[in-house]
């Protein structure tokens, strides 16, 4: 399972109304996480490595479009502060 991540223009966040989705922040942390549907984020803040359990290291932060597969299981660490929108389809 791959993690998308690319750097959006204003209109791809437009275009998908980024902008309305809720918000999630978190502290510096590392926890174990799965996903029983496909995410997506905008990261307003922070800085995070994400580590799939075949060990795949993706790393992200402030201005990525990050998008999860469904059925992913990893470990999230928060290397600084995190806020960003999110969406479930």
């Amino acid at each position: 399972m791959k993690i998308e991540t690319k750097k959006p223009t204003d209109k791809d966040l437009e275009k998908r109304d980024v902008l309305s989705w809720p918000i999630w922040e978190k502290e510096i942390s590392r926890f174990d996480w799965h996903y029983d549907s496909t995410e997506e984020c905008y990261l307003l803040e922070g800085k995070v490595i994400v580590e799939t359990k075949d060990g795949e290291k993706v790393e992200f932060g402030k201005g990525d479009f990050v998008t999860f597969p469904k059925g992913l299981s990893c470990i999230w660490d928060i290397k600084a502060p995190v806020k960003k929108h999110y969406n479930f389809k």
